[in-house]
């Protein structure tokens, strides 16, 4: 799943659920108390099996709740659309002259080949959802980097690109302040911790 489409690459999270069977494009809807359960289940996981994948994704997921999904009071806001102006997906989704235009052709062509933007695309047949397309390793061979280097020219051009998309118009923000999934929110981040 964190490897997928159903788990925003950008911004951290999870949407909803995936529309298909390969988890490439999901409903983009991303509800609370989907994100806390998942905290919570990444940060067992990661007691059990120390990778760190399953460490970066409750770290990513935790921040993006408190970032935009955390009132100024401090409760938990309950969902965030599926749709931006009426079409669903568009905050979230990608060509690649929108890539190339951010971060320039020679890093657009890093992130296309680490992110699954190649071959026909994988949204409403114009454009992309985000996704591992394969492992690190070999993404980082065929670029003639390290690991290590890799990951951190990654995380470079997750930060453009996503202070790229948030100048997009933004998907409604569901302000409910629901007791319940705010419990759970609370138990995932204590466990988390």
């Amino acid at each position: 799943m964190a490897e997928g489409g159903i788990y925003d690459q950008l911004a951290g999270g999870f949407h909803r659920y995936s529309t298909e069977r390969t988890w490439t494009v999901p409903h983009f809807e991303k509800m609370l108390y989907d994100n806390a359960q998942l905290v919570e289940l990444y940060a067992e996981a990661y007691q059990h099996d120390p990778k760190p994948l399953y460490r970066d994704v409750v770290a990513q997921t935790v921040r993006f709740v408190v970032a935009e999904m955390t009132a100024p009071e401090g409760g938990f806001y309950s969902a965030l659309d599926a749709d931006t102006e009426g079409k669903e997906g568009e905050f979230y989704v990608w060509t690649p002259a929108e890539v190339e235009k951010v971060l320039g052709e020679k890093d657009a062509a890093v992130f296309r080949a680490a992110y699954g933007l190649t071959g026909p695309p994988t949204f409403e047949e114009k454009a992309y959802v985000l996704k591992v397309a394969r492992p690190l390793s070999e993404v980082a061979k065929d670029q003639k980097l390290s690991e290590d280097e890799l990951r951190k020219t990654l995380a470079d051009l997750r930060a453009k690109m996503k202070a790229a998309r948030d100048k997009r118009p933004r998907p409604f923000l569901d302000t409910k302040v629901l007791t319940a999934w705010n419990g759970q929110m609370i138990a995932g981040a204590a466990l988390a911790g």
